[in-house]
């Protein structure tokens, strides 16, 4: 079990909380367990934890990785102060998110980016379930 027990928003909540949270969901993923990721409403720092996991296994920005968690989780909306922080995260972080998670992992049996490629491209929540299944 992880738990951020608290997390206030600020300019370097990003920086603290996200290569350990990606870290914790990956492993989860790797050894075929589930990962609950909430927050008391599941609106928007757990969303935020969740599209920057989907950022960094994929290539997707942040707005593509939103959209993701939206096929099954309709009120997903961080609030303005995260999705800076996601842009940020896009901008100047994410690329080298990615080579850390394949340095710590090496190569990813998991096929994240045809998956949500597939959520984004078919819509209902069957197939975001069977995502949701493998996470």
């Amino acid at each position: 079990m992880f738990c951020l027990s608290t997390i206030a928003p600020g300019p370097c909540w990003r920086t603290r909380h996200f290569k350990e949270s990606i870290r914790f969901i990956h492993e989860c993923r790797l050894r075929g367990e589930g990962c609950l990721v909430h927050c008391l409403a599941g609106v928007s720092r757990s969303v935020t934890l969740v599209i920057a996991y989907i950022m960094t296994v994929t290539d997707f920005g942040w707005e593509d990785a939103l959209h993701t968690v939206r096929a099954g989780r309709s009120c997903a909306n961080p609030n303005l102060g995260f999705q800076r922080q996601l842009q940020e995260f896009e901008k100047h972080e994410v690329h080298q998110y990615r080579q850390w998670l394949k340095e710590e992992f090496g190569e990813s049996p998991l096929r994240d980016a045809e998956e949500a490629r597939s959520i984004l491209a078919t819509p209902g929540l069957q197939r975001y379930w069977a995502f949701l299944r493998r996470l």
